[in-house]
């Protein structure tokens, strides 16, 4: 098995998966929150919101990750206070990664759950209101399990377009072997290499089928859900 990878390509399906994954774990909570705003909201400015969480869709990537340079890099304002007060420094990171494909996945999440949100009956909500339970215990026994469905099928839509981020993370975390070169990033250094047409085909089929199995797994799960909820 490991003979059909070189270690360096292992390395990066490695930091692929590390990267998708503390990514969406990152976004989910968020996500939450926000998809709830959105869709049980009602404020000035709900649309302009909207607007701005679904920006990473319609800009170009390296748009993206040139911004979070400016915010994030050592010299920016929240980059340079978190490197001065707590050592850390994200630009040209692993986690620097994630936070750039974290940035660029976030619609897809909070679109599922947004969707999956507001598909619910609100008469579940008003009965458990009416019989006493809290806005937290609503939430938690009537709304969430029933919203689980789009949880799970944005959460691994996320991670796996996290597995094929390539703009923002070339242009916030930049290309470093070990560090910050995933997949993506490594097909794209074999591309620019006169001997990697291999190595590029190799990284290329194994992001199809990561790709592809992440999509079938999303609806896979999805699915199980919707039928164990009755659905």
């Amino acid at each position: 098995m490991h003979e059909i990878l070189s270690p360096a390509e292992w390395e990066a399906l490695r930091l692929s998966l590390e990267v998708a994954l503390c990514s969406a774990l990152f976004s989910l909570p968020w996500a939450l929150l926000i998809a709830w705003v959105l869709s049980r909201g009602r404020f000035p400015g709900r649309s302009v919101l909207d607007a701005f969480v679904h920006l990473p869709l319609v800009l170009p990537p390296v748009a993206v990750g040139y911004v979070l340079l400016l915010l994030f890099g050592n010299r920016g304002p929240l980059g340079g206070w978190l490197h001065a007060h707590f050592g850390v420094q994200l630009a040209f990171t692993t986690a620097g990664a994630a936070l750039a494909t974290a940035v660029m996945s976030f619609p897809l999440m909070v679109r599922s759950i947004r969707i999956s949100l507001e598909s619910i009956d609100r008469g579940f909500e008003e009965a458990a209101q009416t019989l006493g339970a809290g806005p937290l215990d609503r939430f938690c026994t009537i709304t969430l399990p029933l919203m689980l469905p789009g949880v799970i099928a944005g959460a691994v839509t996320a991670f796996a377009a996290g597995l094929g981020e390539f703009g923002a993370v070339i242009t916030f975390a930049a290309n470093v072997p070990g560090e910050t070169r995933t997949i993506p990033l490594a097909l794209y250094t074999a591309i620019q290499s006169p001997t990697g047409d291999a190595q590029a085909l190799r990284l290329a089929i194994l992001s199809f089928a990561l790709g592809l199995l992440g999509l079938m797994l999303a609806e896979v799960l999805a699915r199980g859900v919707r039928r164990k909820l009755g659905r």
